[in-house]
């Protein structure tokens, strides 16, 4: 006699799993990106103390000095130095600073205007809801990145007129997804007693709508994290993002590039090193975090 053939449910994977599943892990938190954000984050608050040299001055007759562990090597510039005699590892130390303090304060600032306007759109609906949203598709038409440079070009080099132009280029992501989720929040029965029960429009915006969309901007500032910090990157390469002699990532690898030819390798890799990990880890814990703050991802 056959027995009856079994079938086996195997549990379905999710692609924030997927990407992060070789990345060591503390349960199903992805340990390794939130610990490389948060040594960048230290390393960015003690700079002061970590920092070995002045990242600003150097010597000339210290010029490209290679990494200790190479020819001609020295303790005394761990990472070697570059054109100017400025100690690498200083610059790097104190580069992380101006990552963290651009990234976060224009995701933030991109985060509040988007936020804001979105939960206005979808309330409110009618000829608001239009002119925000076709303000919006207008800027979403824009390629972001020359956006930004346009608008760098025309207001300057400066580290907060950076981080004001990454908040006006993004903020229009936020715009549309928190939209979208107001269309729905607003038909549900705790907003329909919020009315009833005599709530003012932006008083039911403030404390019925605002903390439920709280989820969803918090996963896309994280996410953006990644992204604003690729285009502060790319500001100071081109000289339009934070003006020298302050220690940019980006502008280093500006500063390495001609050397990059002639064998100044750690010029170029060890900012490009720094970036790559800061952008990656960011995605990777803000891939995470949308798995878990969403009901519908949360029950895969």
């Amino acid at each position: 006699m056959s027995l009856p053939a079994q079938t086996i449910d195997l549990p379905l994977d999710t692609p924030a799993r997927s990407a992060s599943r070789h990345w060591f892990r503390l349960g199903d938190f992805p340990i390794v990106p939130a610990a490389i954000l948060l040594i960048i984050a230290l390393v960015a608050i003690f700079a002061n103390v970590l920092a070995p040299h002045n990242p600003e001055l150097g010597s000339l007759s210290a010029r490209f000095k290679p990494p200790f562990w190479q020819a001609k090597g020295s303790y005394q510039y761990l990472l070697g130095t570059d054109q100017l005699g400025r100690d690498v590892l200083s610059r790097l130390i104190y580069g992380a600073r101006i990552s963290m303090i651009v990234g976060f304060t224009a995701v933030i600032f991109a985060g509040a205007i988007g936020t804001m306007l979105g939960i206005i759109s979808g309330y409110l609906g009618g000829w608001v809801d239009q002119v925000i949203m076709r303000l919006t598709d207008t800027w979403l038409a824009l390629p972001a990145l020359t956006f930004a440079i346009f608008l760098a070009a025309i207001v300057g080099p400066s580290m907060w007129n950076i981080v004001i132009i990454l908040g006006v280029t993004y903020w229009t992501r936020y715009a549309r997804v928190i939209r979208g989720e107001v269309l729905s929040l607003r038909e549900r029965e705790f907003v329909r007693l919020a009315i009833v029960a005599g709530c003012s429009k932006w008083t039911i915006m403030r404390r019925h709508i605002l903390p439920n969309v709280i989820n969803s901007a918090i996963v896309l500032g994280t996410l953006m994290l990644g992204v604003v910090i690729i285009t502060e990157a790319t500001l100071s390469f081109l000289g339009i993002g934070v003006p020298p002699p302050q220690p940019a990532w980006g502008l280093m690898l500006s500063d390495g590039k001609q050397g990059l030819m002639v064998g100044y390798w750690w010029l170029t890799v060890f900012p490009g090193l720094c970036i790559m990990l800061m952008v990656l880890s960011a995605n990777l814990l803000g891939d995470w975090l949308r798995v878990k703050l969403d009901p519908q991802l949360r029950q895969l």
